[in-house]
């Protein structure tokens, strides 16, 4: 497996380092101008932000680093990383983690969560993480990343078909 997101960004430079046991850190060097009316953030670049995050994962148990970088409507970025406990019941996934941020800083509507991890094909986010998005920012576009370069991009509705909501009672 590549150490690397290869492909990660279609602009600017990128910069790879595996020191931390074989999770991919990039970093986007520089950034291309935007035209008026592109978007804020590129998926691609939004990948990055999660991978960034993901280095910072406390997996001890598990070895599993996983990064997540939630896009609000407004373009502002939460990230998030797994957080694992002993206990495991204690641990806390990369997405929620991005989404407390956000909920607690008063953030409502969403626009794009990507999720980078090292795993091939690239992790989807756990039954928990799916219900909470859900919740909390409806059918939102979920952007999967690994090491490796791969990219898959899927609505929130097709990972989780059969949501549990306000609808439901």
């Amino acid at each position: 497996m590549n150490d690397c997101f290869e492909n990660v960004c279609a602009i600017g430079t990128l910069e790879c380092s595996s020191e931390d046991a074989g999770f991919s850190l990039l970093k986007l060097v520089q950034g291309a101008a935007r035209k008026k009316g592109e978007s804020a953030m590129t998926a691609e670049e939004l990948l990055e932000q999660a991978a960034s995050a993901g280095a910072q994962a406390l997996a001890r148990y598990s070895g599993f680093k996983v990064g997540a970088a939630l896009l609000t409507t407004d373009g502002r970025v939460y990230t998030g990383c797994n957080i694992e406990n002993a206990t495991y019941g204690l641990t806390v996934c990369a997405e929620r983690v991005a989404l407390w941020k956000a909920l607690s800083e008063g953030e409502r509507n969403f626009a794009q969560i990507a999720i980078a991890s090292a795993s091939d094909p690239p992790a989807a986010p756990c039954g928990a993480c799916r219900q909470l998005l859900w919740e909390f920012c409806g059918d939102v576009e979920v952007i999967l990343g690994n090491a490796a370069g791969a990219k898959e991009f899927y609505r929130l509705a097709d990972l989780f078909p059969r949501p549990f909501d306000q609808g439901s009672f």
